[in-house]
């Protein structure tokens, strides 16, 4: 996109892609939230043909991007890639759509795909709680646990373990901090994590979201969040919930999945995405605030399942 200013031609090319009803509509869930084409046409049914004609207008004019992900493409908008004047037109265009009965019915049918993805992993746990410090360590090994409690344990500390599962973890890190807070929201796995910390008195368990932590801001000084990111629909939002609960100098440790093209995979274990590129990641760090971030790709194990893992160390 051009952001010479004072350039006619590129406002009136700016003005005529936002000059459709269609594709205003698809900017303003592209802003919200990453998609593919088919996620697309059923939110804002229409079809394949024709929002994929829109989306390559978009593309072209740089309003929207694209990358690969298995066999699809996700597309997203990223308002502050813009220029300036580009930026304050999509604003005013954006305010101005606000009252769109159609931009009200598409919100509703995003939020209702946005959740049955939700509920996709919720179901998959609820049916493998009782299995899944054996599933897990099938498809993924032991190792990383080791070489994450390794990057974060500083002696008296409070630790979040966000996606807590059955609680494992917050088992082995309890016997050396002062304190754990375990967060899932998946009932099945909070009662199976109850059962194995109930002779931890210094472990509280409790249920939330991780985009919405029943943590108070700066009570931790680390995080711990294993194999949960790819469950998530909005993975910002979850990182910048980390770095709130996390005093300066804290640190979050993450373990989760390099990309593959597994979708089989990802379907079978009702996980939304297929893992993170190491610069993603970091990406992602940054923007949630954190000021350090060291990302590796671990070893694979021998005879495990899973795709390979990487390690991000975070600090606030």
């Amino acid at each position: 996109m051009h952001t010479r200013s004072g350039n006619p031609d590129q406002l009136l090319a700016w003005m005529e892609c936002l000059a459709d009803p269609a594709r205003l509509r698809i900017l303003r869930l592209l802003e919200r939230h990453e998609l593919g084409v088919s996620e697309l046409c059923d939110v804002i049914q229409l079809p394949q043909s024709t929002v994929s004609r829109h989306l390559k207008v978009l593309l072209e004019q740089s309003w929207a991007k694209s990358r690969r992900q298995g066999t699809t493409h996700l597309y997203r908008m990223i308002l502050e890639e813009l220029p300036s004047p580009a930026r304050k037109l999509w604003q005013v265009t954006r305010d101005q759509t606000e009252s769109w009965p159609a931009a009200g019915q598409d919100q509703i049918r995003l939020d209702a795909l946005l959740a049955k993805k939700q509920s996709d992993g919720q179901a998959f746990f609820a049916g493998v709680a009782a299995e899944w410090d054996r599933i897990r360590g099938e498809l993924y090994g032991n190792t990383f646990t080791t070489r994450a409690l390794l990057a974060l344990l500083p002696g008296d500390s409070v630790i979040a373990d966000l996606g807590c599962g059955s609680g494992a973890m917050s088992e082995v890190v309890a016997a050396f901090v002062r304190q754990v807070i375990a967060i899932d929201n998946s009932p099945a796995m909070l009662k199976s994590a109850k059962k194995r910390l109930e002779a931890f008195a210094n472990v509280d368990v409790r249920r939330g979201e991780l985009t919405a932590l029943p943590i108070d801001d700066g009570a931790c000084t680390g995080v711990m969040c294993m194999l949960v990111l790819t469950y998530l629909t909005d993975v910002a939002g979850a990182l910048k919930e980390m770095h709130r609960i996390l005093k300066p100098g804290g640190r979050a440790v993450i373990v989760d999945l390099l990309p593959h093209d597994r979708d089989d995979f990802r379907r079978q274990l009702g996980q939304v995405s297929l893992g993170f590129e190491v610069e993603t990641m970091r990406e992602l760090l940054t923007a949630a605030g954190f000021t350090s971030n060291e990302i590796t790709r671990l070893p694979p194990e021998s005879n495990v399942k899973g795709p390979a893992l990487l390690l991000a160390v975070a600090t606030r």
